[in-house]
Formats: structure tokens, sequence, C-alpha cells
């Protein structure tokens, strides 16, 4: 009498594809510390230093420059030698650079520490993480991309409340080695949990396990990869308007800082709720499909800022943009694992990530120097809004690219 042999655990999909999982959500919320930290302490960093306040803002500048260039070097390091390396090395990092920041002496040593260690560190544990995830799944892919997307957005709800719990008792420079320290004893034994390779076969295919439908873009991988740059970048310098003047926006409008700053929670918790229903989604009709839905409700929030501008109506907008946004950056890394060679997942999804990045970081100068500019928000506003129909376009494109190839072979 035969006895059937036990389901395999470590398969695509299976129990412990779903394990890994919550440990990247984890080291993804820990490690965005990185991302965070430095705007909550931004007002006490001034002070102490006694600079103005652009002076103030170079270190998170340098972080960001750090952070997008990391999603894509690291997550070259990624596809050659595992997930492990990279975020022990960034555990080491963040360390190291949240440390080195709480005993600089000028904003410059600050500046340096956030972009060199906290950046890189933080990178680690956001696209190389992303791609490593993908490789565990296939029927789920889209919902898993987006689950561990979100622990992005979650350390932006969690590490400013603990910051601002601290600064109660303490100053910013004990608030910053004491997340040097949490860093360090919480990430290096959570990443000692994924040393296992992805199942066998999760990297042999030339392109993702799920294409989209069951078509191809009929577009060459380097010519797919530079349009989903470009569309990533024109998102995010739309995206980056509403996120990074929103308190500014209220204030101009009179009131104050608290509600911008509510406002800009709203949209980051509407954000996480926005990642994981994409994902779900993708994994119905597809990456592509899934981007140029959340694209357009986007650019649809957008227009909605300029007529609305009463307390109410703003967090009402605010909630809708939340709600609209969140799922986009995840898409573009399900579109890489659809389309492109599965093993060059970290480096392809890191190269588009750090383009979505330097759009955040593009469109956040560019609306300030438009407000400098008019006096007002509102062509910021209307820049927004034409990028994000540049990255419409971009994705309209790609997707009737996919349908055009059948119909040409067809006639062939």
């Amino acid at each position: 009498m035969s006895i059937a042999a036990a389901p395999d655990p470590y398969i695509q999909d299976g129990p412990y594809a779903w394990f890994r999982l919550a440990v990247c959500i984890l080291l993804s919320t820990i490690g965005g510390a990185g991302m965070w930290a430095v705007v909550v302490v931004l007002p006490a960093v001034q002070a102490d230093f006694g600079i103005d306040r652009a002076d103030a803002s170079l270190p998170y500048t340098a972080t960001m420059l750090g952070f997008a260039a990391g999603n894509y070097l690291l997550g070259r390091f990624v596809d050659r030698f595992g997930i492990v390396p990279p975020v022990i090395g960034s555990a080491f990092a963040l360390s190291a650079g949240f440390a080195l920041a709480a005993l600089s002496g000028d904003v410059w040593m600050f500046s340096l520490a956030q972009g060199v260690l906290v950046g890189l560190g933080t990178a680690a544990t956001f696209g190389p993480l992303i791609a490593d995830i993908s490789h565990w799944f296939v029927k789920r892919r889209g919902l898993a991309v987006g689950c561990a997307a979100c622990g992005n957005y979650l350390a932006g709800v969690l590490w400013p409340s603990f910051i601002q719990w601290n600064l109660a008792t303490a100053d910013w420079r004990e608030t910053y080695l004491v997340i040097a320290v949490a860093c360090l004893v919480t990430m290096v034994p959570l990443a000692l949990i994924l040393p296992r390779p992805p199942p066998e076969g999760a990297l042999a295919a030339g392109a993702g396990a799920r294409p989209f439908g069951a078509e191809t873009t009929g577009l060459p991988p380097a010519a797919l990869q530079w349009l989903l740059v470009l569309a990533g970048l024109a998102c995010c310098v739309a995206m980056s308007m509403p996120q990074v003047h929103i308190v500014a926006y209220c204030v101009d409008l009179g009131f104050g800082i608290a509600p911008g700053a509510d406002m800009l929670a709203l949209m980051t918790g509407a954000g996480v709720i926005s990642r994981l229903a994409s994902g779900y989604v993708a994994d119905k009709i597809g990456g592509v499909k899934t981007l140029l839905i959340g694209s357009v409700l986007q650019c649809a929030a957008l227009f909605l800022y300029i007529p609305f501008n009463g307390l109410a109506s703003l967090y009402l907008v605010s909630l809708v943009f939340g709600l609209s946004q969140g799922g986009i950056v995840p898409s573009y890394a399900v579109i890489v694992r659809e389309y492109l060679p599965a093993r060059e997942a970290g480096q392809r999804v890191g190269l588009v990530i750090m383009a979505t990045i330097l759009g955040m970081a593009l469109g956040g100068w560019l609306s300030g120097w438009i407000y400098d500019l008019t006096g007002s928000y509102e062509a910021a506003f209307l820049n927004g809004i034409a990028w994000n129909f540049l990255n419409m376009a971009v994705i309209v494109f790609i997707l009737f690219s996919g349908r055009r190839r059948p119909s040409i072979a067809a006639g062939q």
C-alpha cells in the first residue's frame, strides 16, 4: 500500500512563500525608517545646526538620491548573490548611518550619512525585496508584490509616531542612536531566515511565469525597459505634487500645518489599501491594465484638487488620491516579471523603481519652482496632470503593442 508524498512546502505559492512574504514586510517596515526619520527630525536638526530651511532639506534630498541609486545597484547584486547579503548589509549600513548622523557636527556630515549609508541601506528593503519575493509566487504574484511594497508605507505610519514619542523625552541625536540599535538587532536575525534560493524553475524561464494574457508586448526587452522607466518617472512627478506639497498648500489656504499632516497620513494609509487591492487586480487582469487604471484614477484625483479647496473636500480628495496612487509603483514590478527575464528581475525592478524615486524628487522641486514662479499651486497641479498624461500615453502604447503582435504574426 503506497503512502502519498507530503506536499512540498517550499513550492511557489506554498506555505513557506507566504511566511517569507511576512518576513519581507517586517524587513521593509523596519528598514523604511531611513525614509521617514529625517522628515520628522528636520525642525530639530535645523535648530541644532542653526541653518535655514533650504539647507535643512539637503539631508532628505541626499537620502532620496541614495535610495534611488541603491534600488538599482543592490538589485543587480540580488540577481547574483540572493537577498540575504544585501539585507544584512542594509542592517549594518542603516545602523552606521543613523549613528554617524547622530554624531554629526554639521549639516554636511549629516547629509553624507543620510545619503550614502541611510539611503543605500533603506533601498535594500524595497526594490530588492520586492524582486526576491516575486520569484516565490505565480498565481498570487501581484498580491505578494503589493503586500511587500506595503512595508514602505507601514513604515511611514509607525516610525513617525515612534520618533515623535521618543522626542518627548530625548533629543533627535539620542533618537537616532535608538533607531541605529533597533535596525541592527532586528534586521540581521530576520535576514538569516531567508537563505533559501527561489524554487527550482523560478529563474529558468526567459520571461515571467505569467505573461500578460497570452501575448507579448511586441517590443524588444530593452525598449520595454526604458518605456517603463519613462512611465515611472512621469507618474511620480505627478504623484509628488500632493504628497510633497499638501502641507504647504493647506498653510497657503489658511488651514494650518496640522490638517495638511493629517491629509498626508490619510494618503499613506489609503495607499496601503490601494497596494493590496491593485495586487489582487493584477493577478486577474495583468500588470499593464492595472497600472493604466491606477494612472487614470490618479489623474482624476489631481483634477479634483483644483476646484475643491475647502477643508472637508481636501480631506476627501486626499483619500481618493491615496486610494488611486498607492498601487502604481508595485504594478511596475509585476510588469517586469510578466514580460522580462526572470534572472534579471532584481536589476530591472530596481531600475524602474529608481526612476519613480527620481520622479518624486524632480516633481517635488518642480512643483515648488512653479509655485514660486506663479504664486499659486494651481499651475503646479496642471503640471502634474500633464506628466500623468505622458505616463498614460506610454502605458497605452505598451498595451496596444501587445495586441498588435498576434495580428502581425497571423498575417505572415
